[in-house]
Protein backbone atom coordinates (compact mmCIF):
# COMPACT_ATOMS: atom_id res chain seq x y z
CA UNK A 1 0.00 0.00 0.00
CA UNK A 2 2.66 2.59 0.83
CA UNK A 3 4.23 1.56 -2.59
CA UNK A 4 1.03 2.30 -4.59
CA UNK A 5 0.14 5.54 -2.47
CA UNK A 6 3.57 6.66 -3.45
CA UNK A 7 2.71 6.07 -6.40
CA UNK A 8 -0.49 8.24 -6.53
CA UNK A 9 1.42 11.44 -5.13
CA UNK A 10 0.99 10.76 -1.09
CA UNK A 11 3.72 11.56 1.44
CA UNK A 12 3.71 8.55 3.88
CA UNK A 13 5.09 7.81 6.86
CA UNK A 14 5.59 4.10 7.71
CA UNK A 15 5.85 2.13 11.19
CA UNK A 16 6.68 -1.25 11.66
CA UNK A 17 8.45 -3.54 14.69
CA UNK A 18 10.91 -4.48 11.95
CA UNK A 19 12.95 -1.42 12.11
CA UNK A 20 15.33 -2.27 8.94
CA UNK A 21 12.35 -3.59 6.49
CA UNK A 22 9.97 0.42 7.33
CA UNK A 23 13.70 2.20 6.70
CA UNK A 24 14.10 0.07 3.60
CA UNK A 25 10.69 1.07 2.09
CA UNK A 26 10.23 4.62 3.42
CA UNK A 27 13.22 4.99 1.50
CA UNK A 28 12.35 3.31 -1.74
CA UNK A 29 8.99 5.51 -1.08
CA UNK A 30 10.30 8.83 -0.39
CA UNK A 31 8.73 8.19 3.07
CA UNK A 32 9.59 8.44 6.99
CA UNK A 33 10.44 5.69 8.98
CA UNK A 34 9.00 5.22 12.42
CA UNK A 35 10.24 1.95 13.97
CA UNK A 36 8.62 0.70 17.14
CA UNK A 37 5.35 -1.05 17.90
CA UNK A 38 2.00 0.48 16.24
CA UNK A 39 0.01 -1.10 19.07
CA UNK A 40 1.00 0.86 21.71
CA UNK A 41 0.13 4.37 22.78
CA UNK A 42 3.59 5.56 22.36
CA UNK A 43 4.03 3.58 19.04
CA UNK A 44 1.05 5.48 17.80
CA UNK A 45 1.83 8.81 19.19
CA UNK A 46 5.56 8.28 17.32
CA UNK A 47 3.96 8.31 14.12
CA UNK A 48 1.20 10.77 14.60
CA UNK A 49 4.13 12.84 15.78
CA UNK A 50 6.59 12.45 13.01
CA UNK A 51 3.51 13.18 10.42
CA UNK A 52 1.98 16.21 12.00
CA UNK A 53 5.80 17.36 12.65
CA UNK A 54 7.03 16.76 8.72
CA UNK A 55 3.64 17.38 6.93
CA UNK A 56 1.00 19.76 9.27
CA UNK A 57 -1.52 17.13 8.61
CA UNK A 58 -2.83 13.32 8.78
CA UNK A 59 -5.10 12.79 5.42
CA UNK A 60 -6.02 8.91 5.65
CA UNK A 61 -4.20 6.26 8.91
CA UNK A 62 -3.78 2.73 7.59
CA UNK A 63 -4.07 0.87 10.80
CA UNK A 64 -2.38 -2.62 9.17
CA UNK A 65 -0.56 -3.99 11.92
CA UNK A 66 -1.38 -7.75 12.85
CA UNK A 67 -0.70 -10.86 14.34
CA UNK A 68 -2.24 -14.42 14.44
CA UNK A 69 -2.66 -16.66 17.07
CA UNK A 70 -3.43 -20.05 16.82
CA UNK A 71 -5.90 -22.11 19.50
CA UNK A 72 -9.43 -21.57 20.40
CA UNK A 73 -9.96 -21.43 24.73
CA UNK A 74 -6.92 -23.25 25.22
CA UNK A 75 -5.02 -20.33 23.82
CA UNK A 76 -2.75 -18.97 26.55
CA UNK A 77 -3.28 -15.70 27.73
CA UNK A 78 -0.51 -14.00 26.22
CA UNK A 79 -1.69 -14.89 22.61
CA UNK A 80 -5.36 -13.64 23.60
CA UNK A 81 -3.63 -10.37 25.28
CA UNK A 82 -1.07 -9.82 22.19
CA UNK A 83 -3.75 -10.26 19.92
CA UNK A 84 -6.39 -7.89 21.62
CA UNK A 85 -3.63 -5.29 21.56
CA UNK A 86 -2.22 -5.84 18.00
CA UNK A 87 -5.75 -6.41 16.18
CA UNK A 88 -8.23 -4.41 18.19
CA UNK A 89 -6.24 -1.93 20.09
CA UNK A 90 -3.73 -0.59 17.56
CA UNK A 91 -6.91 0.54 16.15
CA UNK A 92 -8.46 2.49 19.13
CA UNK A 93 -5.68 3.61 19.87
CA UNK A 94 -4.73 5.19 16.19
CA UNK A 95 -8.53 6.63 16.10
CA UNK A 96 -7.66 8.57 19.55
CA UNK A 97 -5.06 10.37 18.61
CA UNK A 98 -5.91 11.21 14.65
CA UNK A 99 -9.22 12.16 15.54
CA UNK A 100 -9.27 15.40 17.14
CA UNK A 101 -7.02 16.11 14.36
CA UNK A 102 -9.72 15.68 12.06
CA UNK A 103 -12.52 16.87 13.56
CA UNK A 104 -11.28 19.98 13.76
CA UNK A 105 -10.09 19.72 10.31
CA UNK A 106 -13.53 18.45 9.36
CA UNK A 107 -12.31 15.95 7.39
CA UNK A 108 -10.27 12.19 7.87
CA UNK A 109 -10.48 9.04 6.55
CA UNK A 110 -9.41 5.62 8.50
CA UNK A 111 -8.89 1.81 7.11
CA UNK A 112 -8.76 -0.50 9.42
CA UNK A 113 -7.26 -3.58 8.28
CA UNK A 114 -9.16 -6.96 9.47
CA UNK A 115 -9.96 -9.71 7.47
CA UNK A 116 -12.05 -12.07 6.14
CA UNK A 117 -12.09 -13.86 9.75
CA UNK A 118 -13.68 -10.67 10.80
CA UNK A 119 -16.90 -11.06 8.32
CA UNK A 120 -16.62 -15.12 8.67
CA UNK A 121 -14.27 -17.10 10.86
CA UNK A 122 -10.79 -18.54 10.74
CA UNK A 123 -10.27 -22.29 11.91
CA UNK A 124 -8.12 -23.13 14.52
CA UNK A 125 -7.30 -19.13 15.64
CA UNK A 126 -9.95 -18.34 18.33
CA UNK A 127 -7.90 -15.29 19.05
CA UNK A 128 -7.83 -13.99 15.54
CA UNK A 129 -10.94 -14.36 14.34
CA UNK A 130 -12.51 -12.49 17.66
CA UNK A 131 -10.15 -9.89 17.38
CA UNK A 132 -10.90 -9.25 13.47
CA UNK A 133 -14.92 -9.10 14.29
CA UNK A 134 -13.60 -6.40 16.93
CA UNK A 135 -11.59 -4.66 14.40
CA UNK A 136 -14.78 -4.26 11.99
CA UNK A 137 -17.04 -3.68 14.07
CA UNK A 138 -14.52 -0.50 15.54
CA UNK A 139 -14.33 0.76 11.98
CA UNK A 140 -17.93 0.67 11.56
CA UNK A 141 -18.73 2.42 15.07
CA UNK A 142 -16.09 5.07 13.66
CA UNK A 143 -18.00 5.79 10.21
CA UNK A 144 -21.15 5.76 11.52
CA UNK A 145 -20.77 7.85 14.63
CA UNK A 146 -18.10 10.43 12.62
CA UNK A 147 -19.34 10.18 8.90
CA UNK A 148 -21.61 13.50 9.15
CA UNK A 149 -18.56 15.09 10.22
CA UNK A 150 -16.49 14.22 7.79
CA UNK A 151 -14.49 11.48 9.26
CA UNK A 152 -15.05 7.67 7.62
CA UNK A 153 -13.94 4.83 8.33
CA UNK A 154 -13.49 1.69 5.99
CA UNK A 155 -12.75 -2.61 7.29
CA UNK A 156 -10.62 -3.55 4.23
CA UNK A 157 -11.36 -7.56 4.99
CA UNK A 158 -9.73 -9.83 2.13
CA UNK A 159 -8.99 -13.42 2.22
CA UNK A 160 -5.42 -15.18 1.86
CA UNK A 161 -2.62 -12.74 1.23
CA UNK A 162 0.90 -14.09 0.14
CA UNK A 163 2.39 -12.65 2.86
CA UNK A 164 4.51 -13.85 6.00
CA UNK A 165 1.43 -14.05 8.37
CA UNK A 166 -0.13 -16.62 5.57
CA UNK A 167 3.14 -18.74 5.39
CA UNK A 168 2.60 -18.65 9.22
CA UNK A 169 -0.72 -20.60 9.38
CA UNK A 170 1.23 -23.95 7.82
CA UNK A 171 -1.13 -26.36 6.09
CA UNK A 172 -4.51 -25.13 7.83
CA UNK A 173 -3.93 -21.57 6.19
CA UNK A 174 -2.58 -23.73 2.84
CA UNK A 175 -5.67 -26.47 2.73
CA UNK A 176 -8.28 -23.15 3.26
CA UNK A 177 -6.49 -20.21 1.46
CA UNK A 178 -3.48 -21.32 -0.70
CA UNK A 179 -6.05 -21.77 -3.97
CA UNK A 180 -7.33 -18.44 -3.52
CA UNK A 181 -4.59 -16.19 -1.60
CA UNK A 182 -3.70 -12.94 -3.91
CA UNK A 183 -0.66 -10.89 -4.00
CA UNK A 184 -0.13 -7.60 -1.83
CA UNK A 185 0.04 -5.56 -4.58
CA UNK A 186 -3.97 -6.66 -5.74
CA UNK A 187 -5.03 -5.93 -2.42
CA UNK A 188 -2.99 -2.26 -3.15
CA UNK A 189 -4.57 -1.44 -6.05
CA UNK A 190 -7.92 -2.53 -4.73
CA UNK A 191 -7.57 -0.38 -1.59
CA UNK A 192 -6.15 2.37 -4.00
CA UNK A 193 -9.63 2.04 -6.04
CA UNK A 194 -12.11 2.33 -3.22
CA UNK A 195 -10.04 4.29 -0.53
CA UNK A 196 -12.90 6.83 0.56
CA UNK A 197 -15.73 5.73 -1.49
CA UNK A 198 -19.17 4.58 -0.49
CA UNK A 199 -18.30 0.72 0.40
CA UNK A 200 -17.85 0.51 3.90
CA UNK A 201 -16.33 -3.25 3.43
CA UNK A 202 -13.29 -3.68 0.95
CA UNK A 203 -13.56 -7.20 -0.74
CA UNK A 204 -10.19 -8.38 -2.74
CA UNK A 205 -11.47 -11.42 -2.58
CA UNK A 206 -15.78 -10.75 -3.78
CA UNK A 207 -16.87 -13.67 -2.89
CA UNK A 208 -16.53 -13.18 0.63
CA UNK A 209 -19.85 -10.73 0.09
CA UNK A 210 -21.95 -14.15 -0.95
CA UNK A 211 -20.05 -15.97 2.02
CA UNK A 212 -20.99 -13.21 4.67
CA UNK A 213 -24.49 -12.66 3.07
CA UNK A 214 -24.84 -16.55 3.84
CA UNK A 215 -23.83 -16.52 7.38
CA UNK A 216 -25.94 -13.49 8.06
CA UNK A 217 -29.00 -15.53 6.37
CA UNK A 218 -28.54 -18.94 6.79
CA UNK A 219 -26.47 -19.42 9.66
CA UNK A 220 -27.46 -23.31 10.04
CA UNK A 221 -26.25 -23.57 6.72
CA UNK A 222 -23.33 -22.13 6.84
CA UNK A 223 -22.08 -23.38 10.15
CA UNK A 224 -22.52 -26.98 8.58
CA UNK A 225 -20.73 -25.57 5.51
CA UNK A 226 -17.53 -24.60 7.84
CA UNK A 227 -17.54 -27.89 9.83
CA UNK A 228 -17.16 -29.81 6.79
CA UNK A 229 -14.08 -27.75 6.49
CA UNK A 230 -12.81 -28.50 9.93
CA UNK A 231 -13.51 -32.05 9.80
CA UNK A 232 -11.13 -31.98 6.54
CA UNK A 233 -8.36 -29.35 8.50
CA UNK A 234 -8.32 -32.17 10.94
Amino acid sequence: MARKFAALGARTVLGDLDADAVRAVAGEVGGIAVPGDAASEQGVAELVDAAMGEHGRIDVFCANAGIGRNGGPEADEEAWAASWEVNVMSHVRAARAVLPHWLERGEGHFLGTASAAGLLTMLGSAPYSVTKHAAVAFAEYLNITYADKGVTAQALCPQGVRTQLLEATGETGRILMGATAIEATDVAEMVAEKLGGEEFLILPHPEVADYYALRAGQPERWQAGMRKLQRKVE
